[in-house]
């Protein structure tokens, strides 16, 4: 007999909303608007991947509490311009400001959200769970047209904790008021989401959208968004 959810739990960047679409976006617009062409940074793609991997890295450390919100926003952009011998930190400073109020204007996500949403909004309870910075992922959720399908939208912010902080799951269920066992988590990143919620005793529904290859044993597994229509 199949189990009975009446919670589902969304990460939103990478999961629902393409993160790496719109921030590629948002960041080529913003290299060009700079004119950092002038500044000898002559391969705006090649730019954005060294970005990525520090802003990676960068993440990592602020999910760890080792770095704070305002020197992860800064910092990104500065030690990228700097790896291209730019050291310029007001530059950096009005990168970041930029980049965060043109980023939730990107409303690109995955095929089949809206219609899944739509689906899955008619039978269960649905909640986001987010690490992403509060003002900005509330601007990104309205923007994109999805706040009408969930009933939560719980940032780490408003949680004090991060995923995967089992602190982080706590504090979303007693604000959902549901129990761990009729939740089902769904997320694209393996330690952050589902190992985290996991650990809380949640289920958990692997977005795997790249086919990356792991060795977790997850409750499901999906590469496409309207593939929970057909476990839900």
């Amino acid at each position: 007999m199949a189990k009975i959810y009446s919670d589902i739990l969304f990460d939103f960047d990478k999961t629902l909303w393409d993160f790496d679409a719109n921030s590629k976006e948002t960041f080529l617009e913003l290299c060009t608007f700079f004119e950092l062409d002038k500044k000898d940074i002559k391969d705006f793609s090649a730019f954005f991947e060294d970005y990525e991997k520090i802003n990676h890295e960068l993440w990592d450390q602020y999910r760890k509490d080792q770095i704070s919100k305002a020197d992860l926003m800064v910092q990104r952009f500065y030690k990228a311009l700097l790896k291209y011998g730019i050291n310029d930190h007001e530059l950096a400073e009005q990168f970041s400001e930029r980049y965060l109020a043109l980023l939730p204007t990107k409303t690109r996500v995955f095929p089949y959200t809206h219609e899944t949403l739509g689906y899955l909004n008619a039978r269960y309870r649905l909640h986001i769970v987010t690490n992403g910075f509060e003002e900005v992922q509330y601007k990104k959720i309205q923007l994109a047209g999805l706040e009408k399908y969930f009933t939560h939208i719980i940032t780490s912010e408003k949680a004090n904790y991060k995923k995967p902080d089992i602190k982080f799951f706590e504090f979303a269920l007693a604000e959902i008021n549901a129990a761990p066992d009729v939740c089902l988590m769904i997320g694209d990143d393996i330690e952050v989401d589902l190992l985290g919620s996991r650990n809380a005793g949640i289920d958990q529904v692997f977005f795997n959208s790249e086919n990356t290859e792991h060795n977790e044993n997850f409750t499901y597994e999906i590469s496409c968004m309207k593939e929970l229509t057909e476990i839900l």
